[in-house]
């Protein structure tokens, strides 16, 4: 623990610049990191293999980040019903979720949940599948 104090303190010692910021108060944080969540990719009804993704909602400038953090359940919650009730499977690729439809249906979604404005846009920032797939013959 020590150790860590002190390698921070040498850090924050060797780098004025960076602790020297824009006057004014600054807009950090204005969005909600999602925690991973394992999507289903689903083959002709047969469950084939799980995706975790890490989504982002990216808030307005004006919108309260405290207040929709205490509201990340909810998203998340939104997101595994629509990914169980119609699968974000992609036809080529059986490792990957289509981004495209995550994000339009997750933006509607926490529009629902956050109020109108709130949400600039959704971004899918990694995803990592379960198992390794190979590409399904066309």
């Amino acid at each position: 623990m020590i150790r860590r104090l002190l390698i921070a303190a040498m850090v924050l010692a060797l780098a004025p610049a960076a602790r020297a910021g824009p006057a004014g108060p600054a807009q950090v944080g204005q969005y909600v990191d999602l925690q991973p969540v394992g999507l289903p990719i689903v083959v002709r009804g047969q469950l084939v293999n799980y995706v975790f993704v890490y989504v982002r909602l990216n808030l307005a400038a004006d919108a309260d980040a405290t207040r929709l953090r205490d509201k990340e359940p909810f998203f998340r919650d939104a997101l595994v019903r629509m990914a169980h009730r119609t699968p974000f499977t992609l036809a080529g690729d059986y490792n990957r979720v289509d981004e495209g439809r995550l994000i339009a249906g997750l933006s509607r979604e926490a529009a629902a949940i956050a109020g109108p404005g709130a949400v600039r846009s959704v971004v899918v920032t990694s995803q990592a599948p379960q198992h390794r797939i190979p590409t399904p013959r066309t």
